[in-house]
Order: C-alpha cells, then structure tokens, then sequence
C-alpha cells in the first residue's frame, strides 16, 4: 500500500504532540491522547505485553519499526498518567488495543485525518465502537475466528514430529506450488519472496513433511514472529494426500519448537471444522477479528 505524501506527513510532524482531551463519564476524569515516542515503550509493554496473541502485530510492528517512522506511528491514551490505550498505524493500516473502554471518537479523529484508503483491523469488540464514526464508505467489512494457544494439549511423540523438516531454500519454489495447488489457497499471498524475507527477517518459518516417495505432502508456517508470539498460516496438504495426518505433524513439530522458545502462538480460521482440529491441539478461541477497508475521502 502506499505512503502517505510527504506533504501530509510533514503536516503531521507539526502534531507531534497533539492532544485530545474528552471527559470519560463514568470515571469522572480527563483523559489525553498524544503521539508516543520511545521513552513511552516500557508503558506500552505494560499494557500489551502480557496479551502477546492478541498484540501479534503491534509488538511485532513495534519491534521491527520502533516508534519514528515515516508509515509507522503509534498513539496513546493515558489516564492519570497511567497508558490504558494504544492505537497503531503501519501505512494505511489502523490497530487499536485497550482493556477498558477508550476514546473512541479521539481515535476515530485520527484515523480520519487519513484521506487515503485505509484499513481498520482488530478484535471485534474494539473496531465496532469505531465504525460509527468513521467518515468514508466501506469497501470491504470481513470477520474470522481468531484463537490463541500458549501450550499443546497433549505430549507430542519426539520421535514422529522428527520427521518434519525446516524448509531449506531450495525447496521454496516447491513448496510456493503445493499450496497453490490447494483449492482454498489458490489465491493466497505464497511466493518465493516472501520465503525468503522471512527467513533474512526472522519473521516466519516453516516446516514441511514428503513422503516414502519423496513427494512434498503437507506444510506449516509462521509469520509476523516477534519475540512475545507468531501467528500460524500456510498449514495445508497436498490434494489427494489428506486425511492422513500429515499437516497435523507439521503442526506438532512448528507448535512444539515456538512454545519451547515461549512464545504465545495465535491464528485465524474461518471454518468451524478446522476450527475443531486446532482446538485438539491446545487453541482456544480469543474471538472475532474484524478487517475493514474503507474508501479514500
């Protein structure tokens, strides 16, 4: 997606320090939103950090492009000094996360100084508060299962999950092909690129399994990997091979070394029915995540 112009942006830098101040009812007190900077990072891990699935993308965001970026700014609100809100945006993309209610029309009031098209994503029941005050015509509203895990259900067998192999280089190509060649992958964002970004970034890894004949029959992979969690996507098998447990093993053997390395695991699923295969392996449900891409102004 695009940046932003420069001429927005330098508009945006004279509101470096731009507060919003509403008066919360219930509580009875002020609050204030401002731009964070990085001497307000340990404040925010404070408030996101011990939820690292539902962050995934915020503390992975944060890690890779801190807090002085030109398609990366993050606000807060605070009350009594204490940070209780935090909204995110990487180029066009906006990410809210709070634990209590929050300023919803200031952050609404940010997000629509934003004239191009933009996207507004997160669990559910922080985006729909937003949508009422969005100023712009949707283009596509979607919502998908979102779940969590932080430990297997079971003890996974050492030796059979032996048989999955961290995907080398030289199988990218392959592997790009078996996953297009799963009907309901056949137009998801796999390519060799991508492979390899992950790989120099360390941000995603993936595991395979082939055969007695050699043939690549299932694989798992990670993106968006920071140091708190990751996200499981890509978990597939080749057509005509399913039904035999393969992408369950490569699930086992990614799962396993991510939760050694104590990190939160998370993914999202649209169908029940996969939904139940992943619940037999330890996710439970966080809720809905909703995706919606509006129209520029």
């Amino acid at each position: 997606m695009p940046s932003f112009s420069n001429s927005l942006y330098n508009k945006r830098k004279n509101f470096e320090i731009r507060l919003i101040k509403t008066w919360a009812v219930d509580l009875g007190e002020d609050r204030m939103i401002r731009k964070l900077k990085k001497d307000d990072h340990e404040s925010v891990i404070e408030l996101i950090g011990h939820k690292p699935a539902e962050n995934l993308f915020i503390i992975g965001d944060i890690e890779a492009f801190g807090y002085d970026s030109k398609f990366q700014e993050i606000w807060g609100q605070f009350q009594n000094d204490k940070l209780i809100a935090v909204l995110l945006r990487y180029n066009q993309n906006y990410i809210p996360f709070s634990e209590h209610h929050y300023d919803v029309n200031g952050f609404a009031e940010i997000i629509n100084r934003n004239p191009e098209r933009i996207e507004l994503s997160g669990l559910k029941h922080l985006i729909e508060p937003l949508q009422e005050f969005m100023n712009r015509d949707v283009r596509k509203h979607s919502e998908t299962y979102y779940a969590k895990c932080t430990g297997l259900s079971y003890k996974v067998d050492e030796e059979r999950i032996k048989s999955a192999n961290y995907l080398q280089p030289s199988e990218y190509q392959e592997n790009v092909e078996m996953l297009r060649s799963i009907p309901e992958f056949a137009t998801g964002n796999f390519s060799v690129e991508g492979r390899e970004h992950a790989e120099k970034y360390k941000t995603g890894r993936t595991y395979i399994l082939r055969n007695e004949q050699g043939t690549m029959v299932a694989s798992a992979s990670t993106t968006a990997e920071n140091s708190q969690s990751a996200m499981i996507v890509g978990v597939g098998t080749r057509p005509g091979f399913e039904r035999r447990g393969y992408a369950t093993l490569c699930m086992e053997k990614l799962c396993s070394e991510l939760l050694a390395e104590g990190k939160s695991l998370c993914l999202f699923y649209e169908n029940p029915a996969a939904g139940k295969i992943y619940k037999r392996l330890g996710f439970t449900d966080i809720g809905l995540w909703t995706m919606i891409r509006y129209e520029s102004l």
